[in-house]
């Protein structure tokens, strides 16, 4: 049977009266379900451990969302060996035939859409909005890998010639562990989970602990598509305890990682620390963090210019990879263009996901504090010139914040901070400002506004980042539109949502016959 033509999931318009009578119900309805005990998931076996630890709603740290069971070592060494087994079997399975239990998720998560939603306002203080972009960006992994991974049944690009029959195949690489984050809880899950899987690898997962029971529905749903036991193994738990294990143990082939710096940088070390009897070296897929930005020159639309830096710096309270945390700005064009970006970022509201406020909390006591060191540093650094305030009395609040007149070597200008904390640096030309913008470690996201296309070409060719974007925000890259992904300290350069990146998860074989 056809597989229809990929096509992006469309946004749902939650405010619309009928759709929001249904998401209310949803976010009062999973509330029943508050604090329940969720199963690490090993082959066909569901195990309630002793070692669980709860999830709380950022915005009232006093709710448990949930508890998840903690993985023990001898649970990896388990689900190692379970998932080894089940890799033989569905590796024998063909591309298509993988590809159609994604297709199948896809239809089960359109579905569930509503109650999906509901979890990521209550478990990751996403608003309706964001919430739906991820389900949407789920949705869209699902689909698009499915179909990518049927044209890898296909033969190689290989130069024929006479008397020998010539085919390319691509083998998957065995057992993966998947890092996901909590900042795209289902979307990032999903789309390095189906990657590994839709190319014939099976999988232990070990979600963030901020974000494991969404993590759990995602189990849930593979478990109502009859997903084969084994394919995905479900293994919360303490990276500390599980998580060099997990990485560095020998029957391991490969590991998928989204999340910080830090980690990344660690988990590639301990990847690639051959140990006795491994017969293979690793492969670290890895996406890491950014320090994104926006360049604006004096021949920009500035309205356009003011709305795309306060999009790209404060949705999701500035809790993406590709956030938008420093604006560099003409000086021609300096202060009017200030006064815009401070006008907009007043008129956003701010209180609980539930009631769709433009911002929510951020995600844990640890974020909260840190991000207040940052802004308290950004105060002698440079000049505050809106919001600063901050409150945890009853979830983890902090205003969208500000700062002008930033140094381009700052704190807040060259490192993550994972926040709703925008510094603005003058310059006095494109050059300088791509030289500020590429004054970091990271190689992610950009945008420049321009109305020059020398400035564009030059930026083309300078502006160091996986997404570059002209008149446009530096965040929101659209699956199969825009492939994601950075490089230096931003990840390995795999960009998702393209054929390229299932590449990561195979190897590829020649078989020459002599006719």
């Amino acid at each position: 049977m056809a597989v229809a033509e990929f096509k992006n999931e469309q946004t749902v318009e939650w405010t619309q009266p009928e759709n929001e009578k249904l998401l209310r119900e949803k976010i009062y309805e999973i509330q029943s379900q508050f604090s329940e005990h969720y199963p690490l998931i090993i082959g066909e076996d569901r195990i309630y451990s002793e070692k669980k630890i709860p999830s709380y709603n950022p915005s009232n740290h006093e709710q448990v969302v949930g508890y998840t069971s903690q993985a023990t070592q001898q649970d990896i060494e388990k689900a190692i060996g379970v998932a080894w087994n089940t890799f033989e079997s569905w590796r024998s399975k063909t591309f298509r035939e993988r590809a159609n239990y994604l297709f199948k998720a896809a239809e089960v998560f359109r579905k569930r859409k509503a109650e999906l939603i509901a979890w990521h306002v209550m478990e990751a203080g996403k608003n309706w909005t964001e919430s739906d972009g991820d389900i949407n960006e789920a949705i869209d992994f699902l689909e698009i890998y499915g179909r990518k991974a049927m044209q890898m049944e296909r033969d190689g690009d290989l130069i024929r010639q006479p008397g020998i029959d010539n085919n390319l195949e691509y083998l998957p690489l065995g057992v993966g562990v998947i890092i996901p984050p909590w900042n795209f809880p289902f979307a990032i899950l999903t789309g390095m989970t189906a990657a590994a899987i839709v190319t014939g690898n099976t999988v232990l997962v070990k979600p963030s602990s901020l974000t494991s029971v969404i993590g759990s529905k995602f189990m849930e749903i593979l478990d109502e598509i009859n997903l084969p036991d084994g394919v995905v193994n479900f293994v919360p738990g303490s990276s500390r305890e599980i998580g060099d294990f997990m990485v560095g143990h020998r029957d391991v082939n490969f590991i998928s990682f989204t999340g910080s710096k830090e980690a990344g940088v660690h988990i590639d070390e301990t990847a690639h620390k051959k140990v006795q009897e491994q017969r293979w070296i690793k492969r670290v897929i890895s996406e890491m963090g950014g320090k994104d930005g926006i360049v604006v020159d004096e021949s920009a639309d500035l309205e356009a210019a003011a709305e795309a830096i306060v999009v790209s710096a404060f949705r999701f309270q500035g809790q993406k990879c590709s956030a938008g945390s420093r604006a560099i700005i003409h000086e021609n064009i300096y202060e009017p263009l200030i006064d815009k970006i401070v006008s907009r970022t007043k008129q956003l509201t701010q209180g609980s996901p539930v009631d769709n406020n433009d911002m929510g909390p951020v995600i844990d006591r640890s974020s909260f504090t840190n991000i207040s060191q940052y802004i308290e540093s950004g105060k002698k650094e440079s000049v505050l010139a809106c919001g600063g305030g901050t409150d945890d009395s009853y979830g983890y609040f902090i205003e969208p914040t500000i700062f002008i007149d930033a140094p381009a070597d700052s704190l807040i200008m060259k490192e993550e901070i994972f926040d709703p904390v925008l510094a603005i640096s003058k310059v006095s030309s494109v050059k300088e400002g791509i030289e500020v913008f590429n004054n970091t470690e990271y190689g992610l996201t950009g945008s420049l506004f321009t109305q020059n296309r020398d400035h564009m070409e030059y930026a083309r060719r300078h502006m160091v980042c996986g997404n570059l974007f002209f008149n446009g925000k530096c965040t929101g890259a659209v699956v199969g539109v825009q492939p994601f992904g950075g490089y230096y300290m931003s990840g390995t350069g795999a960009k998702t949502g393209s054929l390229d990146y299932l590449k990561h998860f195979v190897q590829s074989k020649t078989i020459s016959e002599i006719l």
